[in-house]
């Protein structure tokens, strides 16, 4: 007669061997259980659609370099300017929904449907929005030869001298060349708008001289303004800036209803998982929290916003009906 015991020692035996292999299951990330990538799995392309040296490559610097300390992986910037800055979006709208290809990008993203008749993207319906990271006021400067230290002096010799001034931007459709387009409407002045492809040699040449007059966020700007190389007339903002105290808002300086920012976001392709954008929006807001994040970045003139998802599409869809507004108030059309 056979050992009772005997019948379920090879079992017995077969589940000790197995443990091993059953706890290391256990362990696993549910990810790897179900065969999903771990986010990021390789390296993120950051892209920005205007040059380097800017406003927008320098905030998204921090952000790349912010999102590869908490996410274990490189996050690098690739600069596609080109096309009024719609080279390197489309570029964005066209990539795979794997959070692998990121847009970091100013409110031109959401300015250009009023301002360009065709597009080979939707701004809403092909990006994921991820997060705004923050809100920069612009800043009205001079070439500091140009004999004027105030906006009503500006607009004096604007008036006196009609279309001998010209104003530089970042390029076509940008808030810096729609904030000079509305400072025109409002004070009856006129001054030639000359487009270049970032805020960078926009910069150099109004330092330069070749141009006199620029609108420009006050994140690329200040450095200059400190050094001397450019004269700083106003503040696009409600208040008076903190950074910059002896210079007045716009609507103080006789353009009662002035007001203008720039802001900066981050956008995906559409059809990104919404795991993926709220991981990095959560990962931005970690950081850009932080005191010394947070003193770096206001020291810089910008504001931190850091939203979610979810509050950042709401954003999109209220600012691009604004800035829809304000071109048609400006009136400003494509050079």
């Amino acid at each position: 007669m056979r050992n009772p015991e005997n019948t379920t020692l090879p079992n017995r035996r077969a589940v000790l061997q197995a443990l091993p292999a059953i706890a290391a299951a256990v362990a696993l990330p549910a990810a790897a259980q179900t065969g999903a990538r771990p986010y990021p799995a390789s390296p993120v392309r950051v892209i920005v659609p205007h040059p380097a040296g800017g406003p927008a490559d320098l905030i998204a610097r921090v952000a790349a370099t912010e999102l590869g300390k908490g996410l274990n992986q490189s996050f690098f910037v690739e600069n596609r300017p080109g096309g009024g800055s719609l080279i390197g979006a489309a570029a964005v709208a066209q990539a795979k929904p794997d959070g692998e290809t990121l847009l970091v990008n100013a409110s031109v993203h959401v300015i250009y449907p009023a301002m360009f008749k065709q597009m080979n993207f939707d701004v809403i319906r092909d990006f994921t929005p991820v997060t705004q990271l923050t809100t920069v006021p612009l800043v009205l400067m001079v070439n500091p030869q140009l004999p004027v230290k105030n906006v009503r002096e500006l607009i004096a010799y604007a008036k006196a001298n009609p279309g001998k001034l010209s104003f530089g931007s970042s390029g076509n459709g940008g808030a810096q060349h729609l904030a000079a387009e509305l400072f025109k409407q409002m004070t009856g002045t006129y001054m030639v708008h000359i487009p270049y492809r970032g805020a960078a040699p926009a910069l150099t040449d109004l330092m330069g001289g070749q141009v006199q007059v620029m609108f420009d966020s006050m994140t690329s700007s200040l450095q200059h303004i400190r050094s001397g190389k450019l004269r700083a007339l106003a503040v696009t903002s409600l208040q008076r800036s903190s950074l910059l105290p002896d210079a007045p808002t716009v609507a103080e300086s006789g353009v009662p209803g002035y007001t203008l920012a720039n802001w900066y976001g981050i956008w995906a392709p559409k059809n990104t998982p919404p795991e993926i954008a709220n991981r990095i929006a959560a990962e931005i807001a970690r950081t850009f929290r932080t005191p010394e994040m947070s003193a770096q970045l206001r020291n810089s003139g910008s504001e931190i916003v850091a939203s979610t998802p979810e509050e950042f599409a709401k954003f999109c869809l209220s600012e691009k009906e604004k800035w829809a507004n304000i071109v048609t108030r400006s009136g400003a059309k494509l050079d």
